[in-house]
């Protein structure tokens, strides 16, 4: 669209849905249109390890549009949701001073409200506090450390899992560097990263339709090498913990059980497929609570894709809100 001039209140487009249900080529076919710039908006495409399991855009998609915040982190490094959020500030900001339109596109909806509505101002916690909460972690173990958390912050406490290792750890390191408990952080007022004006769609292919999209998509990543890029990426972070980060990307655990000789390779798949087809339906239904005044797209019943004829209202009502000068 060309140089931008001052703009008072910076503007973004959100395409969300579940996995597998047309966003990214949406996504590319939109912002080709405008020049805009496409932002990730996935807690694991984020990474860069594991670009065929978390279903990355190709060379292609990212030689036709500018692409950001894909592959940009390390497995190992946990990418929260506040995180995620002053990142992608970060990335609109830029875009903007291109002059391109940013496409915020994906289906994690936590990040999606970290950017929109924000998070509690917790401060930032020193990194010593972090590896204080680590090594009493390693000391007494994730039932432990909930332990010694429900003496100190039982709200919280109450709220979390036994099990859920980095969870505590936060909860932990939050209530000995501010002094104040989580669940006390938790109930201030949200402070958003950037203030912009959103204009949302999301994907929303019929569940028989979209469930078929997701099996289809697990046999083609493991025909692509999926298998190979799990067993290259637990070599190359054999210290890590293979329960957090992006080591949580839909299928890893079950192709890491059928290299360990645990599952056969076509009951890895099938398993991916039943993880992968349920967490689609939870996106699903959160996008429908959550995602308020979206406007809510269906693709072709024939493949994932929307027909131009389709298309071409919704290009409208984008360059309308570009366009027009925000509130």
């Amino acid at each position: 669209m060309g140089k931008t001039a001052t703009i008072d209140k910076l503007k973004a487009i959100v395409i969300a849905g579940a996995t597998a249900s047309g966003k990214s080529a949406l996504a590319l076919d939109l912002a080709a249109e405008v020049g805009g710039t496409v932002i990730n908006a996935d807690s694991m495409q984020i990474y860069r390890d594991l670009p065929i399991l978390t279903a990355q855009p190709d060379a292609a998609a990212m030689a036709a549009v500018p692409h950001k915040l894909y592959g940009v982190l390390p497995l190992d490094d946990p990418a929260t949701a506040a995180r995620w959020a002053e990142l992608a500030a970060q990335e609109i900001r830029a875009a903007w001073e291109l002059g391109r339109p940013p496409f915020l596109v994906g289906g994690t909806g936590l990040y999606l409200r970290a950017l929109l509505e924000g998070f509690a101002p917790i401060p930032e916690i020193d990194p010593a506090r972090r590896a204080e909460a680590q090594a009493l972690l390693s000391e007494l173990g994730a039932g432990g450390l909930h332990a010694r958390l429900q003496a100190r912050d039982p709200e919280t406490a109450a709220k979390l899992r036994p099990s859920d290792s980095q969870r505590l750890m936060r909860a932990w390191e939050v209530l000995n560097a501010t002094g104040k408990p989580l669940a006390w952080w938790q109930k201030q007022p949200s402070i958003p990263p950037i203030d912009i004006a959103a204009f949302s769609f999301v994907t929303a292919p019929a569940r028989a339709q979209l469930y078929a999209a997701c099996d289809d998509r697990l046999i083609t990543m493991v025909a692509r090498g999926a298998v190979e890029e799990v067993r290259a990426a637990r070599l190359a972070y054999p210290e890590a913990d293979q329960e957090q980060a992006g080591f949580k990307a839909l299928g890893f655990r079950e192709l890491a059980r059928h290299i360990d000789g645990e599952l056969s390779l076509e009951q890895a798949v099938a398993a991916a497929q039943q993880a992968t087809r349920n967490y689609a339906k939870r996106q699903g239904t959160w996008f429908r609570r959550q995602l308020l005044g979206a406007t809510f797209l269906a693709p072709d019943r024939g493949a994932m894709k929307f027909s131009q004829s389709y298309l071409a209202p919704i290009r409208h009502k984008i360059r309308d809100f570009l366009l027009t000068h925000p509130e």
